[in-house]
């Protein structure tokens, strides 16, 4: 959880909100097939559906109100996978930023599976 504070008073932020808009701006990127979550049982990669998008990331909070994001994400064959990153990076640290007022660090991108 991230508390913002001012002079009027102080903003919690949970970690629900920023898993939401992460997943949100990810999965609306060219390319990306969803989110994903390793199974614990089976090993094995599963796409989340829209309304559990949310698991496939995973938040760090640092001292300065400043957060790391770490995203799992199935992605279509055939695409261009640094401009494929350097999109859901830009995308996902705006979105963060201009809904939150909260400073991204950075945003790490693990690719998980890929769907033909």
């Amino acid at each position: 959880m991230v508390r913002l504070e001012n002079s009027e008073g102080s903003i919690n932020i949970s970690s629900e909100v920023f898993n939401y808009l992460v997943g949100d701006a990810a999965t609306k990127c060219f390319g990306v097939r969803g989110m994903a979550m390793r199974s614990v049982t089976d090993g094995l990669v599963h796409l989340l559906k829209r309304e559990s998008m949310g698991k496939g990331v995973y938040i760090t909070y640092g001292e300065d109100s400043a957060i790391s994001i770490e995203l799992h994400i199935i992605i279509d064959e055939g695409v261009n996978i640094p401009a494929l990153c350097d999109s859901i990076r830009g995308e996902v640290a705006y979105k963060v930023t201009r809904a939150t007022g909260v400073t991204v660090k950075n945003v790490d991108i693990c690719i998980d599976s890929i769907i033909t």
